[in-house]
């Protein structure tokens, strides 16, 4: 044990004392690298796989979340045939439960205590995502960017463990509690 660490003393200063200043400079650079792809090691990724909740109603899909320097961006896919040419609802659920149809999902994820609403209005879930239009075989795409969203941070903006749900109609926007989007047909949990 004793040689080891003789031996790593030995080493690191050798290492030292033949650098030359050209040589520290690098180590610097090295250095002020590292420190950038640290801070940058905070982008996070989660995802959310995306399937039908009825038998008789296909739902494939995903979302995906980047997190980096304080905003999450999802990317979310969706595929639903038999609403080709529709519209649907997209909403981030309190719970990561796609039992009992969705409805393990329990509500709109609501950690402000705000009115349901579209999203950037004056009052909105952290949950409400809104429509998604779906082109004639059924697919559609939303982007989103956020800093009101986290992976991994406190209990008001973390979505890890929430739910994707998708309804079988559109938000309103208005109604109260969670704008008459009709039935959960699919859902995904954000892992």
């Amino acid at each position: 044990m004793a040689f080891a660490l003789l031996f790593a003393s030995s080493v690191f200063m050798a290492c030292n004392g033949s650098s030359d200043t050209k040589d520290n400079s690098s180590d610097s650079a090295i250095v002020t690298h590292s420190d950038s792809v640290q801070h940058n090691s905070n982008a996070t990724h989660a995802h959310a796989a995306i399937s039908g909740t009825y038998t008789d109603t296909t739902v494939e899909g995903s979302a995906s979340f980047d997190q980096m320097d304080g905003k999450v961006k999802m990317v979310l896919d969706l595929t639903i045939p038999s609403k080709a040419n529709k519209s649907v609802a997209v909403h981030l659920h309190e719970h990561g439960d796609c039992g009992d149809m969705g409805k393990g999902a329990h509500g709109h994820w609501n950690p402000t205590n705000k009115q349901h609403g579209k999203w950037g209005s004056s009052s909105f879930h952290s949950g409400d995502i809104g429509n998604v239009k779906l082109d004639g075989q059924g697919k559609g795409s939303l982007t989103l960017e956020t800093d009101l969203w986290s992976i991994g941070g406190d209990s008001t903006t973390n979505i890890l463990n929430r739910a994707v749900i998708v309804h079988g109609g559109v938000d309103d926007y208005v109604s109260q509690p969670a704008g008459n989007a009709g039935d959960r047909i699919g859902c995904g949990v954000i892992q």
